[in-house]
């Protein structure tokens, strides 16, 4: 976890250098955030009041640093660890989304992991999350595609949510099956996996064979104490001032929104589900919430949860977790038990 962070910090440093960004005084705003950030955590702030202490302008530069830093240390890491010359990316035109296929060798043709990936709403793409997605499409034999969603604050909700929806509805265009298709997502992703299924759900629109979501944030309108409790144990979602990502991707609009907070969702017809989530992050309530829910539903449902591991350690882990290994390997099961 250091290496990552001492990572991003140089990608921080080398945007900061940028000549757009040399007017900001960058040490009295990331200290701002910390601050809110202490005081969401600490005394259970409301985070809508909390950002609206910060300026749209500030909100905005906030989303381009992380964004730049994250690809920063993806791009660091994807030299450090190559993707094999045998795994085929091309970048694709999605009905206006821009995305990208990830073959690997002997993925079935007529299959498609499609992936949804996470970030808080702000941040992420096909990039920062291929090193994972290639994992996941080799343990599941099965071709990816992976959607570079719109983002907030520019593209507040619900553009990710019908950036995700037209996707599938891509698939289907090209004759993919229904049965043929698993939709993955984590964190921000997660919930996106499961917002697209209600709203696929709700417009009449075939379901895919399953779904798998990682670590995924479940409740916007609240969150219960071990939210907070566990940001002791939380290395990726505590200290990053997360406070505001929320605020930012909702708008205005309704946080108790089933397609927002789908925890709130009547999920009743959706396919088989298989979430992972560690007891230690600050999301674990969330999958369990949404697991109890599910099941309620009479939703097939798999709660798999593992002790002391960091908020999607699938990804951060990857290279250095027999963990991330291990949980790769179950996905890979669960996909293919979709199609036994």
């Amino acid at each position: 976890m250091d290496e990552l962070l001492q990572c991003r910090r140089k990608g921080v440093f080398e945007f900061l250098e940028r000549e757009e960004n040399r007017g900001v005084d960058f040490q009295a705003l990331w200290g701002k955030v910390m601050e809110l950030n202490a005081l969401h955590l600490k005394e259970r702030r409301k985070t809508e009041n909390l950002y609206e202490l910060l300026t749209d302008k500030e909100v905005h530069f906030l989303a381009r640093l992380l964004r730049f830093s994250f690809e920063y240390a993806a791009n660091v890491e994807q030299k450090r660890f190559p993707i094999p010359e045998d795994v085929e990316t091309k970048i694709v035109d999605v009905g206006g989304i821009p995305s990208e296929w990830q073959i690997v060798p002997g993925a079935r043709r007529d299959r498609v992991l499609l992936y949804l990936h996470g970030g808080g709403f702000i941040m992420g793409s096909p990039n920062s999350y291929r090193l994972l997605t290639v994992a996941l499409g080799e343990a599941a034999k099965m071709r990816v595609l992976s959607v570079d969603y719109r983002l907030a604050p520019e593209h507040p909700y619900p553009a990710s949510l019908e950036d995700c929806t037209a996707a599938y509805n891509w698939l289907l265009s090209t004759g993919i099956t229904p049965k043929n298709i698993v939709i993955a997502g984590d964190s921000a992703g997660g919930n996106l996996t499961v917002t697209t299924l209600i709203k696929l759900r709700d417009n009449g629109t075939p379901l895919p064979a399953g779904a798998v979501c990682l670590s995924p944030a479940t409740d916007a309108a609240g969150a219960d104490e071990s939210f907070f409790e566990n940001a002791e144990t939380d290395p990726i979602l505590a200290d990053i001032g997360l406070f505001w990502w929320i605020p930012a991707y909702l708008a205005g609009a309704d946080p108790s929104d089933p397609l927002v907070s789908p925890i709130r969702a009547d999920l009743t017809g959706l396919p088989s589900l298989l979430i992972h989530v560690s007891t230690s992050e600050m999301l674990y309530s969330d999958s369990k919430r949404l697991a109890e829910r599910a099941k309620a539903a009479g939703v097939a449902v798999i709660l798999e949860t593992w002790n002391d591991m960091p908020h999607v350690w699938h990804a951060f882990g990857l290279h250095y977790l027999t963990e991330s290994k291990e949980a790769i390997a179950r996905i890979g099961e669960f996909v293919k038990r979709l199609f036994d």
